[in-house]
């Protein structure tokens, strides 16, 4: 039987069942349920730009060290559902000791990741006029990212070195410190009133040049002060709300100062900002469905979206702990990443055009503001 026929209904369908005469073992009302449940996700991933607004794609600093591995990210994106992620790096790990460090890693790291997209056969995408030709063209894309402005080191001309490179989203800060500093990580104390007039500088210098600003890891008075500064709408890419602390009372602790409050996100989104959940503290993907719609009955459906601050593609040869592998976000889980978080979205109630919204489509509304001329 071909149940992706055009002309096939549920009455063809019992009709058959009851022509045929078969013992059936289960309930052919709950199997058309189930079939048209896919049928309505296999919809959804065809027609949403899925995006991941914060996914890892840390390298080595040593080329002899990259060109052992390999990373299989054309096949992972594919079996995610998803058109694209925020390909993600950071700098500041191990720490760093001298100045020009954090400029020779974020180099190499770039020209690691111009070798990784030419070996999956893909490519950047410089505003949001590439994703949707991808997208057309059912290709998948990445949107090149870094955590943490360290590579900066006071010189701002390196934003226009990094947007020459692709560079199309910065997040300001990470864990540890930038020299000179910028501003208040979260998990710090608080030093600077918010952010120091670098901090300030270089978000004015990427909303000139078109490149997304991400606030995580910003303390509240750092992300307040941005609100002030900024022309244009900003990120937070993964966090959660502090009240959604799953079961793990230890990881909930962990994790407490990376949170939002209520009240933080509420400002944040009534600015024009979009906020990416995390799979954090959500045991199975309905945990992350309930995660994201505590966070959308706070800030409302259009300033929410997908940060799942896992790795699409780790190393193949990784002995990483953290290499959580985006496809494998839950245990047991049988389809790919989004496929999965759409089913247990509508399981919890969000209808289609809200998880198109969050799917990407918000996501894709403050990257297109961000990055236009």
């Amino acid at each position: 039987m071909n149940h992706n026929h055009p002309n096939w209904t549920r009455r063809k369908f019992l009709g058959t069942v009851a022509v045929a005469g078969t013992a059936w073992a289960f309930n052919p009302y709950t199997s058309w349920a189930a079939y048209d449940t896919d049928r309505k996700i296999k919809k959804l991933v065809a027609k949403t730009i899925g995006f991941d607004a914060h996914n890892h794609m840390d390298m080595p600093y040593n080329a002899a060290d990259f060109k052992i591995q390999s990373y299989e990210l054309a096949t992972e994106l594919k079996t995610s559902g998803l058109t694209g992620i925020c390909m993600t790096f950071s700098v500041d790990r191990p720490k760093l000791n001298q100045e020009g460090e954090a400029y020779d890693r974020f180099l190499a790291n770039l020209n690691e990741m111009d070798a990784v997209l030419k070996a999956n056969n893909l490519t950047r995408a410089l505003n949001y006029g590439d994703l949707k030709k991808a997208k057309k063209a059912k290709q998948q894309i990445v949107i090149q990212s870094v955590e943490g402005g360290h590579f900066i080191e006071g010189k701002l001309e390196r934003l226009q070195v990094a947007y020459d490179r692709g560079l199309r989203l910065l997040g300001l800060m990470h864990d540890g410190q930038t020299t000179p500093a910028m501003g208040d990580i979260y998990t710090d104390e608080p030093q600077f009133g918010g952010l120091t007039q670098l901090g300030m500088d270089v978000i004015k210098t990427c909303n000139q040049l078109g490149i997304l600003i991400d606030l995580t890891h910003c303390n509240n008075q750092a992300i307040n002060k941005a609100l002030e500064i900024s022309t244009k709408p900003m990120l937070i890419s993964h966090t959660g709300l502090n009240t959604q602390l799953g079961k793990d009372e230890k990881m909930a602790k962990m994790m407490m100062p990376r949170l939002i409050s209520k009240e933080q996100a509420k400002i944040f989104a009534e600015a024009g900002g979009v906020i990416g959940i995390w799979t954090h503290l959500a045991d199975t993907a309905l945990d992350y469905a309930k995660n994201i719609r505590a966070m959308v009955d706070i800030v409302g459906i259009e300033h929410v979206c997908i940060g799942t601050d896992t790795k699409m593609a780790p190393p193949s040869n990784s002995n990483d702990r953290f290499a959580k592998k985006t496809n494998q976000s839950w245990e047991n889980s049988k389809d790919g990443f989004y496929y999965t978080v759409i089913d247990a979205m509508l399981k919890t109630g969000f209808t289609e055009k809200e998880i198109t919204q969050i799917g990407g489509g918000n996501f894709c509304r403050v990257f297109d503001k961000s990055t236009a001329k």
